[in-house]
């Protein structure tokens, strides 16, 4: 099954990736992606989905989506780093992945949850992503 970077959730505060499920009067309902738990976020957190995500390169801004699909041409099957890792192994990898990143405003602590996230897709849900333009068709149904 593709993966719908729209409704995969960051929630400020709160480690792992949500799916989000449905809107309440007080905020969403979200289901973690690690446990599958579902719980209730209020609007006054801080949300952001994935696909609103971009990484700064010295000509433009690239789409999370498509740094993910660069790392997993890098990777193959394997895992990414851990967010523990050194800095220089997390900037390594980028180097490959994301060649022309911006290095004055892509900082190790970025890295870190790229990769957190990365790895939390690749184990919980899929690399395979529905297309933009698929989802807004989808939508439109």
């Amino acid at each position: 099954m593709k993966t719908d970077l729209t409704k995969i959730l960051a929630v400020s505060g709160q480690s792992g990736l949500f799916l989000y499920i449905s809107a309440t009067r007080t905020g969403a309902v979200v289901e973690a992606l690690a446990d599958k738990k579902r719980s209730a976020v209020s609007a006054t957190s801080k949300i952001t989905s994935l696909a609103d995500i971009s990484i700064y390169t010295d000509d433009e801004e690239v789409k999370l989506q498509q740094v993910f699909l660069n790392m997993k041409e890098v990777l193959g099957d394997n895992d990414a780093p851990s967010a523990k890792s050194s800095p220089e192994e997390l900037k390594a990898l980028f180097e490959k992945a994301l060649p022309d990143y911006d290095r004055d405003r892509f900082y190790v602590s970025h890295m870190k949850k790229v990769v957190e996230w990365y790895n939390a897709l690749k184990n919980y849900a899929s690399l395979d992503f529905v297309n933009p333009e698929e989802a807004e068709e989808e939508a439109a149904e």
